[in-house]
């Protein structure tokens, strides 16, 4: 068993890291620290072939696979924590449910300048009273003539301040199997955009507001019964998530071990002290056990989409060691890796929001122990 990169792995995440060094590490402060989304950048993502990279040539992509896209995200945020949102937002989430589930029609007229870095997608899932508890979803879609009108509201989209292009889970009618998805453009009738709000790490989220907002059904995605798919197709996104917060707790980690190398108290370096070893240690630990885990996952789904079981694991895994190893990193840092002149206060804040974006980590942890068991074990309270 090699748990080394294939070769071909190997010299594309070279090229990605060279890319990066050379095109992407000025300014990456001030990318961290602004809350607009970086067109510029963006584009030339785009230009180098880092959006699409696991989506077929024939729809626009570069015919690659999730473990490119993954390593990809790891290369950039290693050089720029916030241009590895864009890669993610390029390759997975409601972008990858969009190229899994389209009609040809569809792609020809959001594709191009999605995977151009000209516009962006973002995903309307949760509502006021549906989180974690997606299928109680009260937006519905009801038909009337020859399209389908949208009515209700979504929380905390990402992306949603920017997006041109929504992909918006909808009621068509009761129980899972009444629910579907539905694109929405920005600018629709009876769709409002309301005014942007901020997570503790900076990111915007706006609320997106429905009122017999009328699409044609040229704009269904997924009609009823397509909420099966719709999660199937989350579990791809879950590695975008996953490999964003493990790059960023090595972001952190590689920062404090040069500030360790370097910094002296009591006339001794700070790696000298076997206290800051020890942290070490288990950070180098938690990074290289998570991205086993990953990287299995990743290659579970080379040739179709990982299992939900294996990417349940891997986001538990690099969720957890990137918030704690960079939150270990900031305190061996002290007040340099507190202050916003550096990059390490802004990984702690972003992996924070990852655990619980995309699924929390409890409820990862109950998808888990149903692979464990071989059974589900529903969270609402039985009839009887």
């Amino acid at each position: 068993m090699d748990f080394t990169l294939s070769e071909e792995h190997q010299a594309f995440a070279d090229s990605v890291a060279r890319f990066a060094q050379d095109k992407l590490k000025d300014g990456a402060l001030a990318r961290a620290h602004s809350p607009h989304y970086p067109w510029e950048t963006a584009a030339l993502l785009a230009e180098q072939g880092l959006l699409g990279i696991a989506f077929p040539e024939e729809d626009h992509g570069q015919g690659g696979t999730l473990m490119h896209a993954v390593l990809a995200i790891e290369q950039v945020a290693l050089v720029c924590p916030k241009s590895a949102d864009i890669v993610q937002a390029g390759n997975f989430g409601p972008i990858r449910t969009f190229v899994e589930y389209a009609t040809p029609e569809q792609k020809q007229r959001f594709l191009p300048d999605l995977l151009a870095g000209r516009k962006l997608i973002s995903l309307g899932m949760s509502e006021p009273d549906a989180g974690s508890a997606v299928t109680e979803l009260k937006t519905s879609a009801r038909q009337e003539g020859d399209g389908y009108v949208i009515n209700g509201s979504k929380v905390f989209s990402t992306h949603s301040p920017e997006a041109d292009l929504f992909l918006v889970y909808v009621r068509f009618g009761p129980g899972v199997g009444g629910i579907g998805s539905v694109l929405v453009e920005r600018g629709t009738p009876g769709f409002q955009v309301g005014e942007p709000s901020s997570f503790m790490n900076g990111e915007r989220w706006s609320q997106l507001y429905f009122d017999e907002c009328r699409i044609p059904a040229a704009n269904v995605l997924l009609g009823p019964g397509g909420f099966k798919k719709q999660i199937s197709g989350f579990n791809v996104e879950r590695l975008g998530n996953s490999a964003r917060a493990l790059a960023l707790g090595r972001h952190a980690f590689n920062t404090a071990r040069e500030h360790a190398l370097t910094r002296k108290q009591f006339g001794r370096e700070l790696c000298e002290f076997q206290g800051i070893q020890w942290k070490f240690a288990e950070m180098a630990m938690k990074l290289e056990q998570a991205q086993l885990m990953l990287y299995r996952a990743a290659m579970e789904g080379e040739h179709g989409l990982p299992s939900a079981q294996s990417t349940a694991m891997a986001k538990l895994a690099c969720n957890l060691a990137g918030w704690e190893v960079s939150n270990e990193a900031l305190q061996v840092m002290g007040g340099t890796g507190f202050s916003q002149e550096c990059l390490v206060e802004y990984c702690v804040r972003r992996t924070r929001g990852w655990m619980i974006a995309g699924g929390s980590i409890e409820i990862l942890k109950n998808r888990i122990a149903e692979g464990v068991f071989g059974r589900t074990f529903p969270q609402r309270p039985g009839k009887g």
